[in-house]
Formats: structure tokens, C-alpha cells, sequence
């Protein structure tokens, strides 16, 4: 009877053979040639630029980075209050305060009553109303630079373009935004007369 084999081994199964008599299992048993990408390794918290998109890595997983990334962070509820460390339920109460506060509804009644002890409560609600009515100029503001830039023609149902004209834009302009300033140096919204 004869012993002989009928395959043939190829050279790179040899070569795979005597790496793994030899130990060395992660060599490699062919020459391979070709393109390699060059990689840059990042690390939690990185931030770097490819293909035109910004990128992280967060939690071990890569993301792109958007402009709106912050104003989800202020928005999403946490698990827990980052003052207290207590989990927040998520009802009406936790949700309009974390949005005001960034802490849960105890936790603000808790500086909320340490406020009043100390006499102070009347300053601390009109530092609310004037932040609340600053902010309504500023959206004011916000409006009219859009409004001064915009083109005054429309689209109407019909699909023919209307050009609406009339007053003097710039003129306009001006004078609101006098107004605005004369409005932010009265003392309703400084914090004087809440």
C-alpha cells in the first residue's frame, strides 16, 4: 500500500505550517503588495476633521460632531441631577427645571428656600424676569438683521414671483434698532424695577 498524498500543498500552506511549529502564528505566509490607507488613531474625546465633517469619539463610538450638539446637551435630561446625584423622574416638575435651572425641582426648591432666608428672593426673581425680557430684545434684534437682509419678492400660489416694495428699509432699520438700545437703558431692563 502506498502512502503518498494525493494533494499538493501550496507554498503559503507550508509556510503556514512552519509558523505554527515555529510559534510564530501572526507572521505572515505570502508577500502581499497593494494601496494601505494611513489611519490616525484617536482616542476618547478627540475631535478632528475628515472628508469636509468633524468627528469624536464618545463613549467608544465614532460620531460626527454637529452644530447643534450643545443645545442637545441642554436639552436632554440626565438620569440623575448633577447637583444631588438623585435620578430625576421625568414629569412636568424636573423638565421645566432642569431647562431653567439645570437641576432637578428639589434641588431648586432647596435654593429657592435658602434664597428667601436670606432676604433675597426679590432680586432673584427680578434677575429671571430681566434675563427673560433681554432675551426677547435679543430675539427682536435677531429678527431684524434677518429682516433687513431679506429679499422683499414672494412666491405666490399661482408659482409668479411678486416684488413688494415700499418704505425705506434702512430707515426702518435705524429706527428700530434706536429703540431697541433706548429700550436696554431703562431700568426695567436693568434689574432695577423688576
Amino acid at each position: 500500500m502506498e502512502n503518498n498524498l494525493k494533494k499538493e500543498f501550496n507554498p503559503r500552506d507550508v509556510q503556514r505550517m512552519r509558523n505554527i511549529i515555529t510559534g510564530n502564528t501572526g507572521d505572515k505566509t505570502q508577500i502581499q503588495t497593494g494601496y494601505e490607507k494611513h489611519k490616525q488613531a484617536h482616542k476618547e474625546g478627540d475631535i478632528w476633521e475628515e472628508n469636509g465633517k468633524k468627528w469624536t469619539i464618545k463613549k467608544g463610538i465614532k460620531q460626527t460632531v454637529t452644530k447643534l450638539d450643545e443645545i442637545k446637551r441642554l436639552t436632554l435630561m440626565p438620569f440623575s441631577c448633577p447637583n444631588c446625584g438623585q435620578l430625576m423622574k421625568v414629569d412636568e416638575y424636573n423638565k421645566k427645571m432642569w431647562g431653567i435651572h439645570q437641576m432637578c425641582f428639589d434641588c431648586v426648591i432647596k435654593m429657592e428656600t435658602e434664597i428667601k432666608g436670606k432676604g433675597k428672593w426679590d432680586e432673584y426673581v427680578g434677575n429671571i424676569v430681566n434675563k427673560s425680557k433681554n432675551a426677547e430684545l435679543d430675539d427682536l434684534e435677531q429678527a431684524l438683521e434677518q429682516w433687513v437682509d431679506e429679499e422683499d419678492s414672494f412666491v405666490s400660489e399661482a408659482g409668479e414671483i411678486e416684488k413688494w416694495g415700499g418704505g425705506n428699509k434702512k430707515a426702518i432699520y435705524k429706527q428700530v434698532k434706536e429703540e431697541i438700545a433706548e429700550l436696554r437703558k431703562r431700568d426695567i431692563y436693568n434689574g432695577k424695577n423688576p
